[in-house]
């Protein structure tokens, strides 16, 4: 088999391996139906993947954990700002408030 072949094939393969899944629900519909706990569990899927992004980002610089940075700070601060107030754009605000203030205060 060439290359061209079989980088062909894993592309194919890839392909399926994650549309299929994600079909299944759609063709079985009420027929196949994930069990209530696994369902519950679910609901926290979007924030924790969220969490995964970014909380690196955050609480990394440049490969090592500091405590003291000033994104740590901003989320700090945008968490606070969203627990505050009902508000969706305060958190931003707050956040990149503190950010630019945090970064001019370290030089």
């Amino acid at each position: 088999m060439s290359d061209d072949a079989g980088l062909w094939l894993i592309f194919v393969l890839i392909g399926l391996a994650t549309t299929l899944p994600r079909a299944s629900f759609i063709v079985l519909g009420e027929r196949a139906s994930l069990p209530d706990v696994v369902q519950r569990a679910l609901r926290y899927a979007p924030a924790a993947a969220l969490a995964a992004i970014v909380v690196p980002d955050v609480v990394l610089v440049a490969g090592a954990v500091e405590v003291f940075n000033p994104k740590l700070g901003a989320a700090i601060a945008a968490v606070l700002a969203a627990r505050a107030s009902r508000n969706p754009w305060l958190p931003f605000v707050a956040g990149m408030a503190a950010l630019w203030g945090l970064r001019w205060v370290a030089g």
